[in-house]
């Protein structure tokens, strides 16, 4: 296996923990350990200062397990995976699901390993990619003519990294009845579930709609806990279930004890994270929209459905000069859309974290000098 050098990745090994402004995270604010325990009272501090440093159950501990599982309607304890981050579960679910000469389809833009990993197996890999027009959405009726040919697998990622795009409850129905119809499996990436703007668009998860599916979920997102590397694959195919931990004897083996334990604390106590951190997404989109508002000769402003990431569209000029010049005038970090795939002339931003208004008033200094500068 050839992989090619994560794009992603590599921009923020270069630039994550030097650039003053971070604006372009996708994960949201995060947690010290110590407020963490408090949620869970006393003892709960008291139980992790006595907690075994030895090995784990390779399936992840039946606790996690179970306080997972409930965040699913038909996933059973006994269908979670617990890996290490969202990264080790695409790593080898596309391992344990795909051969050389399968044929994949992605939906794009996407974070890299998404498709990355499948083409290096020796797959072909075919972009099915969102409509900006239509706030990114991906046509049902493309994804209709790209399976004609036998397609063995279908990814998608919903709410969407890096658009911020939700479909409605309609779209995954009919894309888990094609998949039910032509026989191709689903890999969902629903790493930024729970952070719909209105909680009544939350989508079901696919492993709970279809056998045929698994789900990524990841402690990363939208509990802002990355530093945990907790992750997990939600599946109802016990055959599927069985490779996929078999396969994990070749990478983790097992999870960190502390990580497992403070996970599932926070799982607990899931609900109160979030609701903290979608009234940090809430106002910083508050911000964006203003922002963007008084802008539009500049950017096109697609406004999130949920997530805590967007990508705007930058009307003049080069992104990647752009987000260049950018840094290395005021310190503000945006990640060109070319790191997502060729052709985009947009950057992410990122609205999950506190810091977002200081580094928004520095890019609003940066245009202002700019104009002034014309």
């Amino acid at each position: 296996m050839k992989l090619e050098p994560f794009r992603l990745e590599r921009f923020f090994a270069r630039h994550e923990f030097s650039a003053p402004y971070l604006m372009c995270a996708s994960d949201c604010e995060t947690m010290e350990v110590k407020d963490l325990l408090d949620l869970d009272g006393p003892q709960a501090r008291d139980r992790f200062l006595s907690l075994g440093l030895g090995y784990t159950d390779s399936l992840g501990g039946a606790d996690l397990r179970e306080t997972i599982a409930s965040l699913y309607e038909r996933v059973t304890a006994e269908g979670i995976l617990v890996v290490a981050g969202a990264q080790e579960g695409i790593f080898n679910f596309m391992n344990v699901a795909l051969r050389p000469g399968d044929r994949v389809v992605v939906q794009t833009p996407c974070y890299q390993s998404l498709g990355e990993v499948a083409r290096a197996i020796g797959t072909e890999v075919v972009e099915w990619r969102g409509n900006p027009d239509l706030g990114w959405e991906p046509d049902l009726d493309a994804l209709k003519s790209l399976i004609k040919n036998r397609v063995k697998l279908v990814v998608v990622n919903f709410p969407h990294n890096p658009t911020g795009f939700l479909p409605g409850p309609d779209f995954v129905r009919d894309l888990c009845a094609l998949s039910e119809h032509h026989g191709f499996l689903i890999f969902s990436d629903e790493v930024y579930r729970g952070l719909e703007l209105d909680a009544s668009d939350r989508l079901p998860a696919f492993a709970d709609i279809s056998d045929r599916a698994v789900s990524l979920g990841v402690m990363s997102k939208a509990y802002g806990l990355a530093g945990l590397r907790i992750g997990w694959i939600a599946a109802r195919d016990e055959r599927l279930f069985g490779e996929l931990a078999a396969f994990k004897d070749y990478t983790t083996i097992c999870s960190s004890a502390p990580s497992e334990f403070l996970a599932a604390l926070a799982l607990r106590h899931g609900q109160g994270i979030i609701e903290r951190n979608m009234a940090i997404i809430r106002n910083n989109l508050e911000r964006l929209d203003r922002f963007f508002a008084s802008h539009k000769d500049l950017f096109d402003w697609c406004r999130p459905k949920a997530g805590s990431v967007a990508f705007p569209g930058l009307k003049k000029g080069n992104v990647e000069e752009f987000c260049e010049d950018l840094l290395e005038t005021k310190g503000v970090l945006l990640a060109p859309g070319t790191i997502f795939g060729p052709g985009y002339n947009a950057f992410r931003v990122g609205f999950g974290r506190r810091n977002l208004p200081g580094a928004l008033e520095r890019l609003e200094e940066y245009l202002k000098e700019k104009t002034s500068n014309v």
